[in-house]
C-alpha cells in the first residue's frame, strides 16, 4: 500500500507507492498478481499466511486435547456440539448420561494429537520460518531481484497448497484424519483405517498423499534458494557479507535438500503398503483383530522409523536456524552493536548442518540398538549441542554493552535466548539410553521439544513479524496491542510446558488421552497440573488476539512508517522501497561493508548501511571501511 514520501538519511528519498522505476514491464492481472504470483514477495506473503491460519488451526486442536486432559469425558463447553458436527461420530461422541454431544473419543484426540503436531511442525512453522521470510526477506538482502527460478518458486507454494488441502479434506473422510502419530510409525500406520470402503479416501492414506505434496514443496523451495544465495547476490556481497538470517536460510536449505528425499520414498513406499498390498515396512507373521493380516511380509517397520528420523531431526534444526537467523538480526538492529562472534556463528551453524545428520538415531533407543551404535549415537548428540551454545552464548554477549531499544521486535528476540536454552539444557538428559529408557514417550520429551519450537522458535517468528512487517506493508503495528501479545504469552506458554518436566519425571506418558485419570494411584502427585496447563493454554489463546487484530487493522489504519528505514538498520533489505515493488530496487545495488555496522567511531550516526559508499570517495569504487573495493558476489 502506499505510504508517505520517505527518504533514507544517506540520500536515496523517493515516494515508495510510484512505479519504481520499471516502466518496462507490462501490467499483471489479478490473478497473476496476487494469486499465481512469481514475485518472490507475493509467494513469500502467500506462505506466510497460510502458515499463521495453520498454526492456528493447530492450535486450536491442541486446546481440544487440553480441554480432554483436564475434563476427561465431558462435551467441550459452549462448542461442543459444533465440534462433533464438524468433525463427526468417529473424534466425538454424545455423554451418555446428560445427552450432551461434544465429548472427544480416544480415537479423536489420537486424531488431533497426529494432526496437531504434523500441522504446527510441516504446514505452520517450516512454512512460516522458512518459506515465508526466506521468499520475502532473502533477495532483498542480498540485493537481488526475485529468485532465480521465479516459476519453480510459485510451483513450491502451490504444491505446499495442495498438501494443506488434503490435509484439510482427511478430517471430513470416514473414520476421520490420520491417527498414527504425527511420526506414523508402521505397523500401526499400515493397518489405521483401512477398514474404511475406500484404499485412498481415508485419513492414514491421505496424511501420506499429504505429505508427500508438502515434501515436494519444500524440495523446489530448497533448490531456489540455494541458487538464489549462490547466484544473484549483489556486486559486493561477498560471503562474509551476508546477514546472519541469510546464512541460515542457506544452511536450512541444505539440510531440506538432503534429508527430505528419504522420508518422500518412505511415504511413497508406506502408500503402497497401504493402498496396493507391498510389504516396505509390513512384517511378516502380522497378527491384526486376531487375524493373520494378509500382507506378504518381509518388512521392517525399524526401516520406517530411520527414514523418518533421518528427515525429521534434521528438520528440528530446519525449524529453528531461520528463528535464530531473525533473532540475530532484531538483536543487532535493536543493541545498535555488530553481532558477537559473527564468524563462529556461521561456521557453528555449518557444523550443526553436518551433525543433524548422524544424531537421528537418539529418536531410536526403545528399538534395542547394540551398545556400540547406541554410544555413537549419544557422542554425537552431546557433540550437536557445541555450536548450539555458541549461537545462544554469542546472542547473548551481543547484548553486552549494547545501547538496547525493547521494542516489540526486541522483547520476543531476547525471550528466544533463554526458552531456547531451557529446551536445549532438559535435551541433554535424553541423548542418553540410559535415561531415555525411562522418559522417552514421557511428558519430559514433550516439554523439551515444545520448549525449543514454542517459545523458542514462535517467539522468533513473531520477532520476524514485528521487525519485518513495516518493510512488506508501509505501515507500523500498534505498540501497545504488540505488548498487550507478548507478556501474557511469556508467561502462560510456561504455565504450559514447565509442568510437563515434572509429570514426564513422574513418568506420565504422553499418549494417554484421559491425562493419566486411569493411572491416578500412581501419578496422583502430578495430576493437578493437568488443570493448571489447560488452563495456561486458554489463557495463551486469548493472549493471540491482541497479536491477530493487530496484524489485520495495522494493514490499513496503523501508522504509516516515516520512511524506508524506520529501525535504522543497516541490512540490504532496508534500501528497498516500501512496501518494495517489482524488481525491488530503484537503482544498481552495491555494498561495501559487512552486515552489521552499528555505532561506528567517528561516523555521523549510529549506523552505516551496507549500501552506503565510504566517505573517502562516494562512487562505486570507493574502498570500503576496511581499505578493500567492492569484491564481485560471485
Amino acid at each position: 500500500m502506499a505510504t508517505e514520501a520517505s527518504t533514507h538519511d544517506h540520500g536515496h528519498g523517493h515516494e515508495p507507492g510510484h512505479d519504481h522505476g520499471h516502466e518496462d514491464h507490462h501490467e499483471l492481472g489479478w490473478w497473476r498478481t496476487y494469486v499465481f504470483s512469481t514475485d518472490h514477495k507475493t509467494i513469500g506473503i502467500q506462505y506466510g499466511l497460510t502458515g499463521l491460519v495453520f498454526l492456528f488451526f493447530g492450535f486450536l486442536l491442541m486446546l481440544v486435547m487440553r480441554w480432554q486432559l483436564a475434563h476427561p469425558g465431558v462435551p467441550v463447553p459452549k462448542i461442543g456440539w459444533l465440534l462433533q458436527a464438524i468433525f463427526g461420530d468417529s473424534a466425538f461422541m454424545t455423554d451418555p448420561q446428560t445427552g450432551v454431544k461434544g465429548v472427544l473419543t480416544s480415537a479423536g484426540y489420537n486424531s488431533f494429537g497426529a494432526m496437531h503436531g504434523t500441522i504446527m511442525v510441516f504446514f505452520g512453522i517450516v512454512p512460516i520460518a522458512f518459506a515465508a521470510f526466506g521468499n520475502f526477506v532473502v533477495p532483498l538482502q542480498i540485493g537481488a531481484p526475485d529468485m532465480t527460478f521465479p516459476r519453480i518458486n510459485m510451483a513450491s507454494y502451490w504444491s505446499f497448497f495442495i498438501s494443506c488441502v488434503i490435509m484439510s479434506v482427511s478430517f471430513f473422510v470416514p473414520g476421520g484424519a490420520a491417527k498414527s502419530g504425527w511420526t506414523s510409525y508402521p505397523p500401526l500406520a499400515g493397518i489405521a483405517d483401512l477398514s474404511m470402503d475406500h484404499p485412498l479416501m481415508n485419513g492414514q492414506t491421505l496424511w501420506l498423499i499429504g505429505m508427500i505434496f508438502n515434501i515436494t514443496a519444500s524440495l523446489l523451495g530448497s533448490v531456489n534458494f540455494i541458487a538464489t544465495i549462490i547466484q544473484l547476490r549483489a556486486p559486493g556481497m561477498t560471503w562474509m557479507r551476508l546477514p546472519f538470517f541469510v546464512w541460515a536460510q542457506f544452511i536450512t536449505a541444505f539440510l531440506l535438500l538432503l534429508a527430505f528425499p528419504p522420508l518422500e520414498a518412505a511415504g511413497v513406499m508406506q502408500t503402497m503398503d497401504r493402498a496396493f498390498g507391498t510389504s516396505f515396512f509390513m512384517p511378516t507373521g502380522l497378527i491384526v483383530n486376531g487375524h493373520l493380516a494378509d500382507w506378504s511380509g518381509g518388512g521392517s517397520p525399524i526401516l520406517w522409523q530411520h527414514l523418518f528420523w533421518f528427515l525429521a531431526h534434521p528438520e528440528v534444526y530446519v525449524l529453528i536456524l531461520p528463528g535464530i537467523g531473525m533473532v540475530a538480526e532484531v538483536i543487532a538492529c535493536n543493541t545498535r552493536k555488530p553481532l558477537y562472534g559473527y564468524k563462529a556463528m556461521v561456521g557453528a551453524i555449518f557444523v550443526l548442518g553436518f551433525l543433524s545428520f548422524i544424531v537421528w538415531a537418539h529418536h531410536m533407543y526403545m528399538t534395542g540398538m547394540g551398545a556400540k551404535v547406541s554410544g555413537f549415537f549419544q557422542t554425537t548428540t552431546i557433540i550437536i549441542s557445541v555450536p548450539s551454545v555458541i549461537l545462544v552464548t554469542a546472542l547473548m554477549l551481543s547484548l553486552w554493552g549494547g545501547s538496547i531499544r525493547f521494542t516489540p521486535a526486541m522483547l520476543f528476540a531476547t525471550t528466544f535466548l533463554p526458552m531456547f536454552g531451557i529446551g536445549g539444557l532438559t535435551g541433554i538428559p535424553l541423548a542418553f539410553n540410559a535415561v531415555d529408557l525411562y522418559l522417552h514417550d514421557t511428558y519430559y520429551i514433550i516439554g523439551h521439544f515444545h520448549y525449543v519450537v514454542a517459545p523458542g522458535t514462535i517467539f522468533a517468528i513473531f520477532a520476524g513479524i514485528y521487525h519485518w512487517y513495516p518493510k512488506a506493508t508501509g505501515r507500523m503495528l500498534n505498540t501497545t496491542l504488540a505488548h498487550l501479545h507478548f507478556w501474557p504469552s511469556l508467561i502462560f506458554i510456561n504455565g504450559i510446558f514447565t509442568p510437563m518436566f515434572f509429570q514426564g519425571m513422574a513418568g506420565v506418558h504422553r499418549r494417554w488421552y484421559d491425562g493419566g485419570a486411569t493411572f491416578q494411584q500412581i501419578i496422583n502427585p502430578v495430576i493437578h497440573w493437568n488443570n493448571f496447563m489447560s488452563v495456561s493454554a486458554f489463557f495463551l489463546a486469548l493472549a493471540q488476539l491482541p497479536f491477530i487484530f493487530n496484524f489485520f487493522w495495522s494493514m490499513f489504519a496503523g501508522k504509516k512508517v516515516p520512511n524506508d528505514n524506520p529501525w535504522d538498520a543497516t541490512t540490504v533489505e532496508w534500501d528497498t522501497p516500501t512496501p518494495p515493488g517489482h524488481g525491488n530496487f530503484i537503482k544498481p545495488i552495491t555494498v561495501y561493508r559487512g552486515p552489521y555496522e552499528y555505532s561506528v567511531p567517528g561516523a555521523d550516526k549510529d549506523y552505516t548501511p551496507q549500501t552506503e559508499p565510504p566517505k573517502a570517495d562516494k562512487t562505486v569504487t570507493a574502498p570500503d571501511l576496511l581499505g578493500a573495493t567492492p569484491a564481485p558476489a560471485h
